[in-house]
């Protein structure tokens, strides 16, 4: 990954930054019958490496942006909720990027907020 390189270039700078990942977009794949999706772990698994590379380099990583929504939308496989590449028709509503579904939005939260403890 580029992500400490980059952390060190900037720290050596002297530029103050605010760090944000987006762990939506680089994670968005496409099934075998064209549905645009994303996978719940892939996202919280960059999100965790995120964290990790930051406390590493003694960084602070201020910002995570989702797409999510509180409907019970079937966008986003795995979490909770357990949605696969089947359950996906079952309510797909986004016109552009899939979401985080009410129950993937909690438990991502939850599962984020053990970063700072």
């Amino acid at each position: 990954t580029l992500l400490p390189k980059v952390i060190k270039e900037v720290q050596k700078s002297g530029c103050e930054v605010v760090w944000e990942v987006d762990p939506m977009h680089g994670n968005t794949s496409t099934t075998s019958s064209g549905i645009k999706t994303r996978n719940f772990n892939n996202v919280l698994s960059e999100v965790k490496d995120s964290f990790q590379v930051h406390k590493d380099l003694d960084s602070v990583l201020a910002g995570v942006h989702f797409e999510m929504t509180g409907e019970d939308v079937t966008e986003c496989i795995g979490g909770i909720s357990d949605l696969s590449e089947h359950d996906l028709t079952k309510n797909y509503e986004s016109y552009c990027d899939p979401r985080l579904n009410y129950a993937q939005s909690l438990e991502m939260a939850f599962l984020i907020s053990s970063e700072f403890s």
